[in-house]
């Protein structure tokens, strides 16, 4: 039998994402390029555990907004706020799976531009977004930012969280996506990265999931 992608091939493993057998090269050249991977195949699996994490060096350095200083004292301090914005994107991927690592990265980076400005200029300039699915992205993350500043009121009496730690709380979750995901057009890797710090089945509730998701 040949290879369902290249037909010339000789087939040798089963491909969940076109529910027919493949060769070896087709799947490591096509894999989250053409192919829509699904998390579970063991042959993605095996890939990632073998993939080294990408230097932040050999990235676009303006996509990483380099100007973003973030220190370990930040992450210690601000710690719930990071994980609740991963806790909002684990949300919206759940409710939509076809979601990709590009999704949440060009989100995150859409919002952490409007808070720039917010921060440098002090107008509230929202950066377009024409995808309806980046537009649900970023409605959970404002969802839970008011939540999370009501809950500081409530308790507080006052809000105290600060548009520049916003910023930076975003811009490190850009970077960790950046970091994370393979760069293949279709690539899951950072989404499944945050699906797996809050497991469907025995919901983690963000405050048990900081050792998990906050690095140095």
């Amino acid at each position: 039998m040949s290879c369902s992608i290249c037909e010339k091939r000789k087939e040798k493993r089963f491909c969940p994402a076109v529910h027919g057998r493949i060769c070896p090269q087709c799947c490591g050249e096509q894999r989250e390029v053409t192919l829509d991977c699904p998390r579970d195949c063991v042959y993605l699996q095996q890939a990632r555990e073998h993939e080294k994490p990408r230097p932040l060096s050999d990235l676009d350095q303006a996509a990483l907004f380099p100007q973003v200083e973030i220190g370990d004292q930040f992450l210690y301090e601000h710690e719930h706020l990071v994980v609740g914005l991963t806790f909002a994107l684990a949300k919206s991927v759940r409710a939509d799976r076809g979601m990709s690592d590009v999704d949440l990265i060009t989100t995150l980076a859409s919002l952490a531009r409007t808070h720039e400005t917010l921060v440098n200029s002090g107008l509230h300039y929202e950066t377009p977004m024409t995808s309806i699915l980046h537009q649900t992205i970023a409605a959970e993350v404002q969802k839970m930012l008011k939540e999370y500043r009501e809950a500081e009121e409530k308790h507080l009496g006052y809000s105290r969280l600060k548009d520049s730690e916003v910023l930076k709380a975003l811009v490190f979750l850009v970077r960790m996506g950046y970091a994370r995901t393979s760069g293949r057009p279709k690539s899951r890797a950072f989404v499944d990265f945050v699906l797996s710090q809050f497991p469907e089945k025995t919901i983690a509730a963000p405050e048990e999931v900081g050792s998990r998701l906050i690095v140095p």
